[in-house]
């Protein structure tokens, strides 16, 4: 009735490719669900029509398999830029900061090193320096009251 693994579709923002996850299940957790009970719903067996395959993003374009930088940030924190009223930070001029250190001020006082390497609309996502290693981080852009890169 239902496949052992549920694939799902989505679009990578700044992309004309559609990519494809799938997450695996252990066992048929499904087969013994009456179709009766969900309205008669059976999942696609294929993508829909006009979806393809995963592709290499363009060149130019963010790089979705960048990993955090090899060595910690500089040890010396820069001087804040203040940013005059702004409720939210520009995702524009942060694309300047791409892979590179950038310290970050966020509203409410705490800062921090990042290593920006996806910027959305809304959003930023990359890595985090703990003060010992690089974490996976995100944040929306309307928490940065500031920020400078390296």
């Amino acid at each position: 009735m239902y496949p052992s693994s549920f694939h799902q579709y989505y679009n990578i923002p700044y992309s004309q490719d559609t990519y494809l996850s799938a997450t695996p299940y252990q066992g048929d957790f499904y087969s013994n669900l009456d179709s009766r009970q969900f309205g008669g719903f059976q999942p696609p067996s294929a993508p829909p029509p006009g979806h393809h395959q995963p592709t290499a993003p363009p060149s130019g374009h963010h790089d979705l398999e960048a990993g955090p930088p090899t060595s910690p940030p500089p040890s010396a924190v820069p001087q804040q830029m203040h940013q005059a009223g702004a409720f939210a930070v520009d995702p524009g001029s942060m694309v300047r900061c791409l892979h590179r250190n950038t310290y970050v001020w966020l509203r409410g006082f705490e800062q921090f090193w990042f290593y920006p390497t996806f910027i959305g609309r809304h959003s930023v996502s990359g890595y985090r320096w703990t003060g010992h290693r690089w974490v996976n981080f995100g944040i929306s852009l309307r928490q940065i009251q500031s920020f400078t890169c390296v």
